[in-house]
């Protein structure tokens, strides 16, 4: 059953967190309007089929994005580097925010990571708490979640893991907290729930912290063939902004607090880095 409310925005809505935060929303009940940048892009006239109602712009253009938040009940947003760099990410983040001021926005969810205060140096991470002080010095109602690793990052390697190899720059028994984005969206789903209980909240997400080797054990179990870890040297990745991210995540690292989400959140479900292994993989094993 679809809600009477005014629709939620969704920015990034055919990418991997958007389109998660989307789904949930959905599930929920929520009217959801998508904001795109081509609407005649096979994602966007799916979603369009699919009954979202699309609206027209881009990360930077805050016209655009005012009169996309027009009428809207709330809004999730994220911001990204890895098109055109940091300052640019920073950018898009006061955009979003100053259309957020201008169409009178009840509520924002900013998607940032987790880290991303406790300035640990990584550029997409101080990039992003840019971002965050600029949303906590403003008028704007807002949550941000701030999430870990996600599961799917190890598909970018997903020939390797096919070929029995998952190499990451960890060693076999560190932790890495992880999370799965279909928990993202269904957070991001409570929160609008109820978004007068998250103003003004910061909510560190992850799922499961599973090492290197429990991830190849996993992974090898879904496959249905044998995976085993390979340590990536450090001083092998070059770029600077995931070199100095690695080498924050073989320190101390993410500080989730698992415990407390399960616990206080438990509808979210919080998956396994195993069970999501087994639903990526299912019927790929031999």
């Amino acid at each position: 059953m679809t809600r009477s409310e005014p629709p939620v925005l969704v920015l990034g809505a055919t990418g991997g967190q958007g389109g998660a935060v989307l789904r949930a929303l959905r599930d929920a009940g929520w009217p959801v309007r998508a904001l795109v940048r081509d609407p005649a892009a096979p994602a966007a006239a799916r979603l369009a089929a699919a009954g979202v109602e699309l609206a027209v712009g881009g990360f930077t253009d805050r016209a655009a994005l005012a009169a996309a938040m027009s009428g809207a009940a709330a809004a999730f947003a994220l911001t990204t580097p890895f098109e055109s760099g940091v300052d640019a990410e920073v950018a898009q983040g006061r955009a979003i925010l100053g259309a957020a001021t201008d169409a009178g926005l009840p509520h924002l969810v900013f998607a940032s990571v987790a880290g991303a205060t406790a300035g640990t140096g990584v550029p997409h991470f101080e990039s992003k708490a840019a971002v965050e002080r600029e949303l906590a010095a403003g008028d704007v109602p807002h949550t941000v979640v701030a999430p870990t690793y996600f599961f799917d990052n190890a598909l970018g390697g997903a020939a390797q893991l096919r070929a029995g190899v998952l190499a990451l720059p960890l060693p076999a028994d560190h932790p890495l907290q992880q999370l799965d984005r279909d928990d993202l969206g269904r957070f991001v789903a409570e929160v609008l729930a109820a978004p007068g209980e998250y103003a003004g909240a910061r909510v560190e997400l992850a799922g499961d912290a599973p090492t290197p080797a429990q991830m190849a054990h996993d992974l090898g179990a879904a496959l249905g063939r044998p995976v085993r870890h390979e340590h990536v040297p450090l001083e092998s990745i070059t770029s600077p902004d995931m070199s100095a991210m690695w080498r924050f995540l073989n320190g101390d690292g993410y500080q989730a607090d698992i415990a407390a989400l399960r616990r206080d959140h438990g509808t979210v479900g919080w998956t396994r880095f195993g069970t999501w292994a087994d639903r990526t993989f299912s019927g790929d094993s031999d």
